[in-house]
């Protein structure tokens, strides 16, 4: 009922900007993976600076939403890793997301693992990265940040640079910390990519706490600083057992963090199984980590009773996937791999279905 209400409430620009991406989509699909990507954040910058972008997509008609203090035009974001370094924030805010989280970055420039490292699975509308949060180093984000013109929500996810071992890693996310506090409309702290070595154990109970107390001492003492208190969210894996998830509840709530991401990408590759690239290394995103993503989300929103406010985000692909990420207990969403198969008209079609799921019009 939700997608067909979408679809026959679908505007005319959005049904020719579907149309231009189906046509677009095979060309882009013919190159590499990596390629791709940066060639379709050219080409939408590109659009953007000579004020085409209006025909590549319709801003969808506000659904102000509230999400840990923060007030949004919608409740539909664009998760971590499109933008690794905030350089096209513009560009992507006009798309009409109502949110936008740029990242991981890291104290550090790093260039990643070695190439080839993402692959798609159309198949299975999914993708495996193992890029291994290159980035041009935080500096450079916070300077990207701080030219681009957009005013509303920015969220900024921070990392540890490769070379750090876990027993200093909390310097490093202090570090990263203190210089995007000041242009973050909140900050995501990212323990739980696959393809850095070593970083999901920093999941751990123990560790975990130790972690999330300093970098809470030093968001006090930034807050106290800058005259104003930005929230921090902690994004998780979904490959944890459900003993980790009910540690990792506890320390969220003994240490009094602002919100938390379900979920990062999954290790598993149960769905995909038998693919050509099943066997690659790295995090598999799209519609197979979509009810596993699900699942944690449903489960940490019964473990966290409503006390942490919660961010949906893995395999949404349609308005309905939104509305189910909500129904799990999300306040907002976030999407990424379904910009890849579906492009920037899924922005618009999640906001209609969480519209209708609300009972009000636009």
């Amino acid at each position: 009922m939700i997608r067909r209400s979408i679809h026959g409430t679908m505007r005319a620009p959005r049904r020719r900007f579907v149309c231009m991406y189906q046509l677009a989509r095979p060309f882009l699909f013919c190159l590499d993976a990596e390629k791709a990507h940066e060639l379709g954040l050219k080409s939408l910058e590109l659009a953007f600076r000579t004020g085409l972008n209006p025909l590549l997509a319709t801003r969808p008609a506000p659904l102000p939403t509230t999400f840990c203090g923060l007030s949004l035009p919608n409740p539909v974001g664009l998760a971590a890793g499109l933008d690794k370094n905030a350089a096209h924030v513009d560009a992507l805010a006009a798309l009409g997301f109502g949110f936008v989280e740029v990242g991981t970055t890291t104290p550090r420039p790093q260039p990643g693992n070695p190439k080839p490292r993402m692959f798609r699975l159309p198949e299975h509308e999914a993708i495996i990265n193992r890029l291994g949060f290159n980035n041009a180093g935080v500096d450079a984000l916070v300077k990207n940040a701080e030219a681009a013109r957009y005013g509303g929500v920015l969220g900024i996810n921070i990392g540890k640079n490769k070379d750090t071992p876990n027993e200093n890693a909390v310097d490093d996310y202090l570090y990263c910390l203190d210089r995007v506090y000041a242009r973050a409309s909140y900050v995501t702290v990212n323990i739980s990519s696959p393809n850095t070595q070593g970083l999901r154990d920093l999941q751990e109970e123990e560790t975990l706490k130790r972690f999330i107390a300093a970098l809470r001492e030093r968001q006090e003492k930034l807050a106290a600083q800058h005259g104003a208190r930005k929230p921090m969210l902690l994004k998780i894996a979904p490959d944890l057992a459900e003993s980790e998830l009910d540690a990792i509840a506890e320390v969220l709530l003994a240490t009094g963090i602002d919100g938390l991401i379900c979920t990062n990408t999954t290790v598993a590759r149960e769905a995909v199984a038998g693919h050509v690239h099943a066997g690659e290394a790295g995090g598999l995103s799209g519609r197979p980590v979509f009810a596993r993503s699900t699942a944690v989300l449903a489960g940490m929103a019964k473990r966290l009773q409503d006390r942490i406010p919660l961010l949906g985000v893995g395999g949404i692909l349609d308005g309905a996937d939104a509305v189910a990420k909500i129904e799990a207990g999300a306040g907002a969403v976030q999407i990424y791999s379904g910009l890849i198969y579906r492009g920037p008209a899924l922005i618009g079609a999640c906001v209609e279905a969480l519209r209708a799921a609300r009972g009000e019009r636009a």
